[in-house]
């Protein structure tokens, strides 16, 4: 892409959601052709270092529980939820990611209630979950992520689970680069401008935003939660796979993702 057609700059909330709806829409089948594979059908990927959720466990006992798929994409996840006897519901923003998600449904025979919506105005009513989670979905493209979390923290009971996994901030650092270009750092971590990709109009047509660790808990902390873990995966010995910014070379040098594990109090 031109670099003209890239930069770092506000943009307002209406123009965030119609970028990266139409964005994700676009780019549905391209996405999955791309990266389908890697995430499966029936399986919960936690980030491009391959880490699942059968062996990390971060969402502890799902057999029987509500849960709630925040930015499903093609709802790989939800569909291993149910396998799991868990009920699942799978949201995303965009039709194009939940035509896949259909799609896939049809293939393996595995269904989960699918839901088109906005992470900013769940349409769940309060405590209606268990146990929300995302790999990667809605929180790095929201303009309002601690609203987010907020809508997240009414929908979850008390004593219930949120896990979301993000791109690591400290990536925000280095360019989008997975070969030795990406180990400069050239952008400061504390500028929290979202990364823009632009028509030629100036119009944007996708938005991802930063935020720091420090924000992400002041954000789960605004919204009543207790943080219980950030996990940082490492790069698993043996794979090598690339996955846009993420690569063997960089992922043996730093961390590509952060997962935080948090926890809504129980009442009383």
């Amino acid at each position: 892409m031109d670099d003209e057609r890239v930069t770092r700059r506000r943009v307002g909330a209406a123009e965030v959601r119609r970028a990266n709806r139409g964005w994700w829409d676009t780019d549905a089948d391209a996405y999955q052709a791309e990266h389908g594979a890697f995430l499966g059908d029936v399986d919960f990927v936690w980030c491009p270092e391959g880490l699942r959720e059968a062996d990390a466990r971060l969402l502890g006992e799902v057999a029987g529980r509500r849960i709630l798929e925040l930015g499903c994409g093609a709802a790989a996840a939800a569909r291993w939820l149910a396998a799991q006897g868990a009920r699942p519901v799978a949201l995303d923003l965009s039709a194009g990611m939940l035509r896949h998600a259909a799609e896939a449904a049809a293939r393996t025979g595995v269904r989960v209630p699918l839901v088109q919506a906005d992470a900013l105005a769940l349409p769940f009513a309060d405590a209606a979950f268990d146990t929300v989670c995302t790999a990667f979905g809605a929180i790095p493209f929201v303009d309002d992520s601690a609203a987010a979390m907020r809508e997240v923290a009414r929908v979850l009971r008390p004593g219930g689970r949120w896990v979301f996994s993000v791109t690591h901030p400290m990536r925000w650092i280095f360019l989008d680069d997975p070969g030795e270009g990406g180990l400069t750092a050239v952008h400061s971590y504390f500028d929290r401008s979202p990364y823009v990709e632009q028509d030629e109009h100036g119009v944007a047509t996708y938005v991802e935003q930063h935020r720091t660790l420090g924000d992400r808990i002041r954000e789960l902390v605004g919204a009543g939660f207790r943080l219980v873990d950030l996990v940082e995966p490492e790069w698993p010995a043996g794979h090598e796979g690339i996955w846009g910014q993420w690569s063997p070379l960089r992922g043996r040098l730093f961390p590509g993702t952060a997962i935080f594990v948090a926890e809504k109090p129980a009442a009383g």
